[in-house]
């Protein structure tokens, strides 16, 4: 009874059952059995019975070595491979030299001949002979030392047997190229010197390169030392005189700007004409500065217009107006000044903003009206000339500087229509001072007072 009753009484066979099923889900399973994922058994437990010589034969042998390395190292020496290809593949290879090649050096020691051992690169050396190297002169020479970096040019490329040959000066003229080429971007004027010249212009040297100077962009050389155009036939003797000026202006030296520089088609234009424009408004920059309104400034007559002349003040221009010629009228600027005529001038204005100068002649010696009471008096009998007629009478220069004014009444005794029917324009007459007036810049004249009345005669 009691052994039925505990076999179905319900919580023993609920215990029975998880028992069965703890059974199922955890199955024993020999440690030989387990399955390796990387090939290796796992560490023997202190649960698990010793190795035997027949599960160790089982058992992979593997070296400390690969046991300690990290599967990533592998990949980053493997990138670090790739890398570096990479970088070889991006280089470009060495080319060998030609003949004609400008390449920089590195002095590298001296020959017993006197040559210059050079290293160029390319895990080589090239050779400058003593007929290459006339260009430097004993000085340079002496100064020279190993680790100084030149410049030279490739006579022969390097062989199997011998060095490369090289040139120093057949690199100059490249070393001016490079030095120009800087020159023209950092807008430098440089130095020339005049070498010859053809029909277009002249010929010049400039640092070791040979130039072109259009005529157009020359600006101290004269026009007359080039063949005209239009000339059809040549003049011996005038030829042989232009030969002659072109060879007294060899060898001058030219301030000159970079028009262009194209080395490979070996073309290098220049101009006077900007580097003295140039020169002359950084001058006259520094002069408007400088310039106080009253100073007296020597110049030099440069120009002449119909309205004025330019006066050089040391490398910039003014204007003395035509109406600051004189006191007096002035018909034409060349009855005044000349070109080249050297002489002091009043500083007028000065526009800082515009940069121009306005000069004087005349502001250097006192107005005429000033001092007219020193030299002229009412009632004085004075010469003058008929300088203008109008309708109302005529007006006449006195003393050179001063215009007065014979009114139409003054002129005659009788009645006249118009001071023609009395006097001409130019006419030299004596005159009557009547009314000095300085300070409206006005003077009464009478030429009717200076004749005889023929009344007061009478007897």
């Amino acid at each position: 009874m009691t052994s039925n009753s505990s076999s179905d009484d319900p919580a023993i066979i609920e215990n029975a059952a998880d028992e069965n099923a703890a059974d199922v889900q955890d199955p024993v399973i020999p440690q030989s059995e387990v399955p390796d994922p990387v090939g290796i058994s796992p560490h023997p437990t202190e649960d698990a019975p010793p190795p035997t010589a027949e599960t160790e034969a089982q058992v992979p042998v593997v070296s400390e070595v690969a046991l300690d390395d990290d599967p990533m190292d592998f990949d980053e020496e493997e990138s670090e491979v790739q890398d570096m290809g990479q970088l070889l593949d991006s280089m470009d290879p060495i080319k060998p030299l030609r003949r004609g090649e400008v390449v920089d050096g590195e002095v590298m020691g001296f020959s017993e001949d006197g040559g210059i051992l050079v290293n160029i690169g390319h895990k080589s050396e090239g050779v400058v002979q003593q007929r290459e190297m006339r260009s430097l002169s004993q000085e340079d020479l002496q100064n020279l030392q190993i680790g100084d970096q030149i410049i030279t040019y490739v006579l022969r490329p390097e062989s199997a047997d011998n060095a490369a040959i090289l040139s120093i000066d057949r690199a100059l003229g490249e070393t001016g190229w490079r030095e120009l080429e800087q020159c023209l971007e950092d807008n430098e004027t440089v130095e020339g010197s005049i070498l010859g010249f053809n029909k277009g212009g002249a010929i010049v040297d400039v640092r070791k390169v040979q130039g072109f100077v259009p005529m157009s962009q020359l600006v101290s050389v004269p026009r007359d030392i080039f063949r005209d155009r239009s000339e059809t036939e040549e003049d011996p003797e005038v030829e042989a005189r232009r030969m002659e000026r072109q060879a007294e202006e060899t060898g001058k030296s030219l301030q000159l700007k970079i028009l262009e520089i194209n080395r490979s088609r070996n073309r290098a234009i220049f101009s006077e004409r900007q580097a003295v424009q140039e020169w002359r408004d950084a001058q006259k920059a520094r002069l408007v500065q400088e310039l106080q309104v009253g100073e007296v400034r020597k110049g030099i007559v440069t120009g002449i217009s119909s309205f004025g002349a330019f006066v050089d003040l040391g490398g910039a221009d003014g204007l003395v107006h035509i109406s600051e010629m004189s006191w007096g009228p002035v018909g034409r600027p060349e009855d005044v000044v000349s070109i080249g005529d050297e002489l002091d001038v009043f500083v007028l204005r000065v526009d800082i903003e515009n940069k121009k100068i306005a000069l004087s002649l005349r502001r250097l010696e006192p107005e005429p009206w000033e001092t007219i009471h020193e030299r002229l008096h009412v009632d004085d009998i004075v010469d003058a000339q008929i300088t203008k007629l109008t309708n109302f009478g005529a007006f006449a220069r006195v003393e050179g500087n001063i215009e007065g004014l014979i009114h139409i009444s003054e002129l005659s005794d009788r009645v006249i229509g118009h001071p023609r029917e009395v006097v001409q324009e130019g006419e030299d007459v004596k005159l009557k001072v009547l009314r000095i007036e300085p300070e409206r810049r006005r003077l009464g004249l009478s030429l009717k007072q200076t004749m005889d009345n023929p009344f007061m005669n009478y007897e």
